[in-house]
């Protein structure tokens, strides 16, 4: 144990912003760097090396987060780092994006502020890259075997590392332009820095994994091509069809999909444009859904300069505190404030789009909206509640329905799809084709990035079983196994 008396004597202490009115000038990530590092020691210190680690089983990737706390505590972050990258290959990924399931599921967290897990697993890796601690490590022999990975985002890069280090020769094939996936594109700048996703791929690169963009199988190769060349197959394609709110109007300029809107304002950081071809600048804007990727859209339109921001959501406001049917140590459903709320904006809950309203120009000038509650568990809309809102820039952030099926890879290998429309795969990751494997949302459905790199861990894992008969990579994680996260 760290501290015997930390977690009586040490307040909970998280990472500070960078006032609103500086951070909304740059593209920057919006905490205060270095902040964490004068108190991170101490914060680790309030852990209890709990008998039954909760934390644990609340993080799919099963991190082993007293003992880095441990180290944390002792400042031996050389150690800190290899227990952290003992189970996550791209801790600096999630110590910045992931929800903290395991800070939810935290026993201090019954009576008393949970400890700042996600904070000291990112103090770790940042001072492990300072520290040179973060080294390529190429597998000492190659298999002979070969092995595609379908989409770099953390399922498949997590995937290819491992495989690589199994020593298996492996490629990744990115139908964008640079890789990452949504790491690259979906999550804006602010929020992780794409230098993070670089020096990775510089290690992966040097570990000898290789790398082709600009490539979408289905489309620019074939299935039978891909199988043809390699003796494995993982898809880690992600589910990235958005869903769509066909209401009237739906067909008006103006009105996009998240996934439309934010990878152009990161292309705008990447050098790629001036401007953004669909900018938030001086126009009215509505975000439609309330998760993460709303929240990252009314960061982005803040930045761009939008006239205001509004973000609706169809259920209910949540609260501050955890509800009896989601009790410790479950992942509670509470009310969240990111760093994108803080800039500004107006939230609206339990509201209903029903239509928009174009222009002359056949671009949206409103969107109509009406008040909804649950009445016997349905959604009903509550008369003489209507309003209209202005709106000339309208992003649809409500979340995604599988996988791409438009470019022919579902049918060109012939997978069988589960009752959500996700590829379908047993215990050990593998489809029903042979030698063909999946990961991440492909398989799982839209879900946390944790999960992700869980499930490409374990993916990694059966196909080096497929490929040599057995495996010393990690044991995997069970894909009907949904630990304490929603």
């Amino acid at each position: 144990m760290a501290d015997p008396k930390g977690f009586l004597t040490t307040p909970r202490e998280t990472a500070c912003s960078r006032p609103v009115a500086e951070r909304l000038q740059d593209w920057n990530e919006v905490y205060v760097p270095g902040s964490l590092l004068p108190i991170i020691s101490k914060q680790a210190g309030r852990c209890m090396d709990c008998g039954i680690p909760f934390c644990h089983n609340g993080c799919p990737l099963g991190n082993l987060i007293p003992e880095w706390n441990d180290f944390a505590y002792r400042e031996d972050w050389t150690a800190a780092s290899e227990r952290l990258h003992a189970t996550n290959n791209f801790p600096e990924f999630t110590g910045r994006l992931c929800p903290a399931p395991c800070e939810s599921a935290c026993v201090l967290g019954i009576n008393q502020p949970a400890v700042t897990i996600k904070n000291v697993e990112v103090s770790i890796i940042d001072k492990a890259w300072d520290n040179g601690d973060v080294t390529p490590q190429a597998p000492e022999r190659l298999s002979g075997k070969t092995a595609a990975v379908i989409g770099s985002g953390p399922a498949g890069l997590a995937a290819a590392q491992q495989l690589t280090r199994a020593g298996h020769t492996v490629v990744v094939y990115e139908r964008a332009d640079r890789i990452g996936g949504l790491l690259r594109y979906g999550i804006p700048e602010f929020k992780m820095e794409k230098v993070h996703i670089n020096r990775r791929i510089e290690q992966m690169r040097a570990e000898g994994t290789k790398f082709r963009t600009g490539i979408e199988v289905g489309r620019d190769i074939t299935a039978t091509d891909l199988r043809k060349r390699f003796d494995a197959v993982v898809i880690a394609a992600g589910a990235t069809v958005s869903r769509d709110l066909p209401v009237p109007g739906r067909e008006l300029g103006g009105i996009h999909f998240a996934m439309e809107y934010l990878p152009l304002a990161n292309k705008v950081q990447e050098g790629d444009f001036m401007a953004p071809p669909i900018t938030a600048e001086g126009k009215h804007v509505v975000v439609i859904g309330g998760g993460d990727t709303g929240a990252d859209c009314v960061g982005t339109a803040h930045r761009q300069g939008a006239a205001s921001v509004t973000q609706l959501e169809i259920m209910p406001k949540p609260g501050e505190d955890r509800n009896a049917n989601q009790p410790w140590p479950t992942f509670p459903m509470l009310y969240k404030v990111t760093s994108a709320h803080e800039e500004g904006g107006e939230r609206v809950y339990s509201v209903s789009t029903t239509h928009f309203e174009g222009d002359e120009d056949g671009n949206v000038k409103a969107l109509h909206l009406v008040e909804v509650e649950f009445v016997d568990g349905k959604l009903v809309q509550k008369p003489g509640t209507e309003r209209v809102l202005p709106a000339q820039l309208v992003t649809l952030a409500m979340g995604f329905t599988g996988t791409d099926q438009a470019n022919g890879l579902v049918d060109q290998f012939g997978l069988e799809l589960d009752g959500r429309g996700n590829v379908a795969r047993d215990a050990s990751y593998a489809t029903n084709v042979d030698g063909v494997f999946v990961a991440g949302d492909a398989g799982r459905g839209q879900s946390l990035i944790v999960w992700a790199i869980a499930e490409g861990r374990s993916a990694a894992r059966g196909v080096d079983r497929f490929l040599t008969g057995a495996s010393t990579l990690p044991y995997p994680v069970k894909p009907t196994d949904r630990s304490l996260t929603v």
